[in-house]
């Protein structure tokens, strides 16, 4: 035999690769809207530690970010916002809608909420709850992250 085959070595597809590093290092741009936005930001503590699943880098530029965290009810008047910065956002983006508001309205049946982020921007995973509790977001980024190890190039472009 050669030496070069007596070589440990590893093999991998290149979708594999690239989903690996993106399921493991979402940079979530947060927008907090109401009382989910709590909830949101005790998922980062030590006692939930969104870290482990390196998700803890919030960034407060769109264009650093490829994770929107929809957390509360959006009215009409913050739409057009909502669905600007999900437009900075660089390619691939993934969008979650935290609680019952941003799902479908919650209580706030009226003509100034949207009954669903879903109207504005695509949602990948829906967290039920009013508000839901920081072990429920990091149930629905684990859900992102089997999502995305899924995924190939030629469904994202």
């Amino acid at each position: 035999m050669s030496q070069e085959t007596d070589q440990p070595f590893l093999t991998a597809s290149l979708n594999k690769m690239v989903n690996w590093g993106r399921k493991n290092s979402l940079w979530p741009a947060t927008f907090g809207l109401a009382c989910c936005a709590i909830e949101m930001m005790a998922s980062t503590d030590s006692r939930f530690d969104l870290s482990r699943f390196g998700s803890e880098a919030f960034r407060a530029s769109p264009r650093q970010a490829d994770l929107m965290i929809v957390s509360g009810r959006v009215c009409k008047k913050m739409a057009p916002v909502l669905r600007q910065v999900y437009d900075q956002m660089p390619d691939p983006k993934w969008v979650i809608a935290m609680g019952d508001c941003a799902s479908n309205g919650g209580v706030f049946n009226n003509y100034a909420v949207v009954q669903g982020v879903d109207q504005i921007v695509p949602v990948d995973i829906y967290v039920p709850g009013c508000p839901p509790s920081p072990d429920a977001l990091i149930h629905a980024v684990m859900e992102l992250q089997k999502k995305i190890d899924k995924e190939r190039f030629s469904e994202r472009y």
